[in-house]
């Protein structure tokens, strides 16, 4: 065949069975590239469209689009049409091909050497007359030629008809094994692409993932200072109120109640809060030597007590040896063994609690058994999740059901392992596994740890006294921290932004303490902390005061480490142990009155004290019923500017206020109307 013939009987052959649209443009299966469907054909062997020059340039394919104009197809439809039916079977078989060609082979060496043989007998009759002998010679010896080339034929026929069905074979195998490559192809096409679009969904699911995580944490930091704010008023006055002894045995307790609720309400904000730090990774492990006997022992006696409380055996075990100092973050240790031990002494109603403690090859397993209820198989699987509780210990339980949770998290997290096994109505069993390295020549033990420190009361300080500045936009997180630091001695001036703060410092005020927050209008925190460290002259103590407690952690420039960070709702006792640290305070035990402030009584007995008209204190009194402190303040201020010489009673009465002693001064304001009308 000619290229262009031979493509061009393939593309009729194949378009007379699969007629194509001439107007679509298809792509060729071989060389890929996109032709006209007139330049086309549909190529059996590569079971595809093929353009023209593929095609003339392909020679495999075995000519399988003419399939019916191959000579062998012609010969075998010509015997179909003259031998029957039965016959049929067997002219596509080996045998049947040898036959066929042997039929060919036979007569026409037989013409051949009968054609040779009559010449020869014709010569040799002219020579030699016709003699009998050698015609007879001359026949055999054509004869016995013609059967040697038969059988030579024959061999040679069988030859061909094995190498032909050995091709013909190899060429169905060499398509089969093309038409599998090529199935092979197009499902690692597919493959690749079902790969592609999956690891695209995949993307698009983490960018998701990404962006729902950080709307989380923005929402759980917006939420917590939300929350922590007023949490902040609540918890700081309900801790002054319980500190006064002058509040009646019965509001104390409605006191204690208030407290209660925003402790469990600030521990369920901690919680949430701590999580949110673990999954977005920005909680980071302050890995230092720790007292590991010792706190252990330190932590077993806080609990013994809770125990002893609901009248439950408390044992502390500790099996072998264990190392006194190791490395590990203290903080994160004890909040693990405190949420397991505190979980076990919380639910178990009878019976005992064992903490055991064993180290071995640097590993410390710390095991927390209870004679609880203990919890069902289904029940078991979800204990670790956020806010899950099981049903059988959840009766008459109280807490954020976070401690498991976190429990759980900060071990994974420092590459350890919780585990945890029950037993319905037996008991429940929390191991812990942490890799704690142990470390030799650090200081003695300190013994006194094992012995619950008892912190006296604080009512004032020796020495000079100490200047604080109070920044905080909100008006009664500024009242609060004077009502707590004022009565101990310490003089306090207060600023509402960034720049009233800067503004005092500018104008020659030198404090030894600025409580700083951060979010502030105008300039936050850190830009008035950037500002104040610009300064010349003396720099003072800076603590952050902040509802904001993802800052806590975060790396800054300004010198301000994790321990100056100061967490609303602010703990007393922290921020009074802060002040002790960065100034060196000296508490005393009972107030000085040569150091404190003057008092209600005192000033009352240095300054006379001019009531002010019965129009202004029945409208005090009213706000004093109702307890609005604001009001209460605005009024004083009002009383002040319209009648200066009532500043001694405009002075007892705001301290009165500060202190939150509403019945005194209802009692005080009563004799004051009731001297008033008998005058």
């Amino acid at each position: 065949r000619t290229a262009v013939g031979g493509h061009e009987a393939k593309r009729c052959a194949a378009q007379a069975s699969a007629p194509e649209d001439l107007t679509r443009v298809q792509r060729c299966v071989i060389c890929e590239h996109e032709y006209e469907a007139p330049d086309m054909a549909h190529c059996p062997a590569y079971r595809g469209a093929i353009c023209s020059l593929c095609c003339t340039l392909d020679a495999r394919c075995g000519d399988l689009c003419k399939h019916d104009a191959a000579l062998s197809a012609q010969w075998s439809g010509a015997l179909r049409w003259l031998l029957p039916r039965r016959v049929w079977p067997y002219l596509d078989t080996g045998l049947g091909h040898f036959i066929l060609l042997m039929l060919i082979i036979v007569p026409l060496l037989a013409t051949v050497f009968g054609m040779f043989y009559r010449q020869e007998l014709a010569a040799l009759t002219e020579a030699t007359g016709g003699q009998r002998a050698l015609e007879e010679a001359l026949r055999s010896g054509f004869f016995k030629a013609y059967m040697a080339l038969l059988l030579l034929g024959g061999i040679v026929a069988w030859w061909l008809v094995l190498a032909h069905k050995s091709r013909q074979v190899a060429q169905e195998e060499s398509n089969r094994q093309t038409h599998l490559l090529m199935q092979e192809v197009e499902s690692h096409r597919q493959t690749d692409e079902a790969l592609q679009a999956a690891t695209a969904v995949a993307e698009r699911a983490k960018l998701q993932a990404e962006q729902a995580n950080q709307a989380k944490s923005r929402y759980i930091s917006a939420i917590s200072h939300e929350l922590r704010t007023p949490l902040n008023s609540i918890l700081g006055y309900a801790q002054l109120m319980g500190e006064d002894a002058s509040i009646p045995a019965h509001r104390k307790q409605a006191v204690s109640v208030i407290k209660r609720g925003g402790e469990h309400l600030l521990s369920l904000i901690e919680g949430t809060l701590d999580m949110a730090h673990i999954e977005s990774g920005k909680l980071t492990l302050n890995v230092k030597p720790m007292q590991f006997a010792n706190g252990m022992h330190e932590i077993a006696s806080l609990f013994e007590l809770q125990a002893a409380a609901k009248r439950l055996a408390f044992k502390f075990e500790v099996q072998g040896a264990i190392p006194e100092w190791v490395r590990a973050d203290e903080k994160r240790v004890r909040q693990i063994i405190i949420n397991l031990l505190g979980n076990a002494i919380k639910f178990t109603q009878h019976g005992s609690v064992t903490f055991k403690v064993r180290y071995g090859r640097e590993m410390a397993q710390l095991e927390v058994y209870d004679t609880g209820p203990g919890m069902l198989p289904a029940e078991m699987d979800r204990i670790f999740d956020p806010f899950a509780r099981a049903a059988s210990v959840a009766v008459g339980a109280t807490g954020s059901g976070l401690g498991l949770t976190i429990a759980k998290m900060l071990t994974d997290l420092m590459g350890g392992e919780l585990t945890a096994t029950s037993e319905l109505g037996e008991g429940s069993v929390f191991q812990v596994r942490l890799f704690l390295p142990e470390l030799h020549n650090q200081p003695g033990q300190s013994l006194e740890r094992l012995v619950p420190v008892v912190r006296k009361s604080r009512h004032g300080y020796a020495g000079e006294r100490r200047r604080i500045l109070v920044v905080d936009n909100e008006e009664a997180d500024r009242e609060l921290l004077v009502s707590l630091l004022e009565p101990m001695g310490f003089v306090l001036r207060v600023a509402a932004s960034g720049h009233d703060g800067l503004d005092l410092l500018a104008s020659g005020y030198d404090p030894d303490v600025v409580l700083l927050d951060l979010a502030m209008p105008g300039i936050d925190g850190w830009e008035t902390l950037r500002r104040i460290r610009a300064l010349d002259g003396r720099q003072p103590q800076v603590a952050i005061v902040s509802a904001n407690a993802f800052e806590r952690g975060a790396d800054n420039t300004l010198g301000i480490a994790s321990e100056d960070f100061i967490v609303k709702p602010v703990r007393h006792s922290e921020l009074l142990d802060w002040l002790e640290r960065r100034l060196e305070l000296v508490w005393l035990d009972a107030p000085d009155a040569s150091a404190l402030p003057m008092t209600v009584e005192s000033a009352a007995s240095k300054a006379p004290s001019v009531a002010p008209p019965p129009a202004d204190l029945l409208a005090l009194q009213e706000l004093v019923r109702l307890g609005f402190y604001r009001g209460i303040t605005n009024k004083l201020d009002a009383i002040r500017g319209a009648h200066p010489a009532c500043g001694s009673f405009v002075e007892t009465m705001r301290t009165m206020a500060r202190q939150f002693q509403f019945e005194t001064m209802l009692t005080r304001l009563q004799d004051e109307l009731d001297d008033n009308h008998a005058r």
